[in-house]
C-alpha cells in the first residue's frame, strides 16, 4: 500500500503498528481455524452460515460465528493480510467502538444478503440455501469499502501487481462479485462479497458516522502521526535513513 506524503512517496506495505481491535480479530480467525482444523472440522455444519439450517432449524449464531471460520491456510492469510493493512487504519480514524460495530454491521449483514439470495427463484439461490459458507470475507469487503469512501485515491495494488486508487478498485471488486455472485463456485462466497460491500457503503452513506475525523479518531490518528515523527527522528539521529547515510562519499544510493 502506498502513501504520499509531501513532494514524495513514502512506500510501506501495509501499516506499522496493528491496533487493538484488529489483533483481537486475527487471533481470534487463527485461534478458530486451528481448532477447526485440528480437533472438530464438523463445527463447520454447526458455526459455518447454511441458509438452510439458520431458517428451519434456527441457528441464529451463524451469521456471526461463520466470520470466523475458514476453509484453509491460504483463505485465513489473505484476510487476516487485509485486515491488516486496512482495518488498522481505520480502527485509528474511528476508535475501537465503532470499528468493531462496523465490521460485525458488514460481517452480519454480509450473512443476510447471502440468505435472502437463497430464497430467490434460480438455479443459484437453491444452491446456496444447502451450501455452508464461511469466512471473515463480508466483512473484509465492507472494510475495502469504507476505506475506499474515506481515502478513494490512495492506491491498492490490484492482485499485488499494479497500483489502482481505492475508488475504482472497490469498483472493480465490486462487478466481480456481482457478475460472479449468480455463479457461486470454486467454494467463493460471492453474495457474501457483494453483500459486505452494499451494506458497508449504505451504513456509512447514511450519516451514521459524518465523513470526518471523529474525537476518538482524531486523537488516535495525532498519536500515531507523533510517533511516526519520532521515529523518524530518531532514525536520522542514528544515520538509519533509507538509501544510506548521508555522509556517504559518493553520494550514490545503496
Amino acid at each position: 500500500m502506498n502513501r504520499s506524503h509531501g513532494p514524495y512517496y513514502d512506500i510501506s506495505f501495509g501499516p506499522t503498528m496493528v491496533s487493538p481491535a484488529v489483533k483481537a480479530l486475527i487471533w481470534t480467525n487463527v485461534a478458530s481455524f486451528v481448532v477447526t482444523w485440528l480437533l472438530a472440522p464438523s463445527l463447520v455444519g454447526i458455526f459455518g452460515l447454511t441458509p438452510a439450517v439458520v431458517l428451519e432449524r434456527f441457528f441464529v449464531w451463524q451469521p456471526v460465528t461463520y466470520l470466523f471460520l475458514h476453509g484453509s491456510l491460504g483463505h485465513i492469510l489473505i484476510n487476516m493480510l487485509i485486515l491488516w493493512m486496512f482495518g488498522v487504519e481505520l480502527e485509528r480514524l474511528w476508535g475501537t467502538r465503532f470499528f468493531l460495530r462496523y465490521y460485525f454491521i458488514t460481517g452480519v449483514g454480509a450473512a443476510l444478503a447471502t440468505i435472502g439470495a437463497s430464497l430467490l427463484p434460480a438455479v443459484f439461490g437453491g444452491r446456496l440455501y444447502v451450501t455452508p459458507t464461511i469466512g471473515a470475507s463480508g466483512a473484509i469487503y465492507g472494510l475495502l469499502m469504507a476505506f475506499a469512501l474515506y481515502y478513494p485515491t490512495r492506491p491498492i495494488l490490484m492482485f499485488f501487481l499494479f497500483p489502482v486508487p481505492a475508488k475504482y478498485f472497490v469498483m472493480i471488486i465490486g462487478a466481480i462479485a456481482f457478475l460472479m455472485s449468480t455463479e457461486p463456485g470454486g467454494g467463493i462466497a460471492h453474495m457474501a462479497h457483494l453483500g459486505g460491500l452494499v451494506v458497508g457503503y449504505l451504513y456509512l452513506r447514511r450519516g451514521r458516522l459524518p465523513f470526518t475525523l471523529g474525537r476518538a479518531g482524531l486523537k488516535a490518528e495525532l498519536k500515531y502521526r507523533y510517533m511516526k515523527w519520532k521515529m523518524a527522528r530518531l532514525r536520522k539521529r542514528f544515520d538509519a535513513m533509507s538509501g544510506g547515510q548521508s555522509r556517504d562519499w559518493d553520494g550514490r544510493i545503496h
